[in-house]
Formats: structure tokens, sequence, C-alpha cells
């Protein structure tokens, strides 16, 4: 288990608290048209903490050619139809680019400085020099106005508990999904970014902004640095 990651619940738990179960269950949402409107038809993409398949499977059948990473062996066995790659993201080199590189679920702001360093500096080698990363960022008023929940149309509620200061700007954030059979906690560590701190992680690794994907900002397209 990765240092401030913890996670309860039924089945398999992964170094950073998610739950493998849990993740199966939860709806695909609207991101894999967020990416499909984003990178050019039948595009070659890397998928970077690919869990479950999530989003690889939509990917997929929308035409798109995908490589999906992730850490846990438990999540990859649920992943159909892509090529799998168990690994740590920082640790990545496959010697290959893609023509775009997939950084979701709020990566970007692990609560490791390094770390971080680590994925933007995956993401930035295995781009085509006309390539695209595409990062997940948290809302503007992700740690604030807590407790908070959401009730989901296909009937289970996640709550965001808390969001507490634990130090050089990290906060350990507490989540809770509950379904009608079983409930699932995560514990983690995240370090909220102004624009400009995140825009200055980029540019350590080559990359910049290029647009905002979504009108609230959380999906941003970066390409490298010219």
């Amino acid at each position: 288990m990765r240092e401030g990651h913890r996670g309860t619940g039924p089945g398999a738990i992964t170094p950073d608290g998610c739950a493998v179960e849990l993740y199966a269950r939860l709806p695909v949402g609207a991101e894999p048209d967020i990416v499909a409107a984003a990178v050019p038809r039948g595009a070659r993409i890397l998928e970077l903490g690919c869990g479950v398949g999530r989003m690889t499977h939509p990917l997929l059948e929308r035409g798109f050619t995908v490589t999906a990473v992730d850490e846990s062996a438990e999540m990859l066995e649920r992943v159909r139809g892509a090529r799998t790659i168990r690994s740590a993201i920082e640790d990545l080199d496959l010697g290959e680019r893609f023509d775009a590189v997939l950084l979701a679920s709020f990566l970007v702001h692990t609560g490791d400085t390094e770390v971080r360093r680590g994925l933007l500096r995956t993401c930035a080698r295995h781009l085509t020099d006309d390539g695209c990363v595409l990062i997940q960022r948290e809302g503007a008023d992700y740690h604030t106005d807590l407790p908070r929940e959401r009730v989901d149309p296909s009937g289970f509620t996640v709550r965001i508990l808390s969001s507490e200061p634990v130090g050089d700007g990290v906060h350990a954030v507490q989540a809770e999904y509950e379904f009608p059979d079983a409930v699932w906690t995560q514990t983690f560590r995240a370090r909220p970014l102004t624009d400009t701190q995140f825009e200055e992680a980029l540019a350590e690794a080559g990359l910049r902004v290029d647009r905002a994907l979504t009108d609230d900002g959380i999906w941003v397209r970066a390409v490298a640095m010219t």
C-alpha cells in the first residue's frame, strides 16, 4: 500500500486504496466522448492507470487502439481487448510513441511531488511529435464545501467526507461509495494545484497546455513544448 493510502470493502484493494470490485461497478460517464473528440480518428492511445477498463472498453469500441497500463494485476484481469502492461506509471518506458497519452483519475494531483514528476515524464516520453496528453484535473471546489454527496442515477451514493491538510500542501481525502449491498471507502493523498502550479509542473516535463476540453477545466489537452 502506498503511504497515506488505504481502502476498505469487499474484494481486492490496490496499492493506492482503490477497490477493484467497486471500479467494476462504476458507470462509464462522458469521459470516452471527451477523449474521442480530442484525438484523431483511430489514434493509438496509451492509457495510464486504466483500472478495470471503464474507459478502455468504450475507446476500443470507438475504433481506437489502446495500450492499457496499471500497477494492479487484479485490475488488469478485468480489461478485455487491449494490450495490457503491469507497471507503476512513473517507471514505464516502452520505447514506443503514441498519438495520445491518457492520464485520468486525478493522478496528476498525487501528493508525492516526485511521483507526479515521474508521471508527467512518462507522458512526455511516449508522445509522438504531434501527439497530445489528455489530463483530468480536480475541480476548483474539490477540497471545499465538505462533506458532500452525489446520488448516481444507477442507484449508488458517492461521498467526499473530508479533505484535511497534512503538510507541504498535501491533503488526506476520505471518500465513501455506498451501494445497496456493499460499502467501500478510500483514503488517499492529493495535492491541489493552481493553474500556475499545474502549468509549471507540465513545463518541467516539457509539456504545455494546449486547451481545456471541458467548460469546468477538469479535462485539459497538453502538447510538447516547441
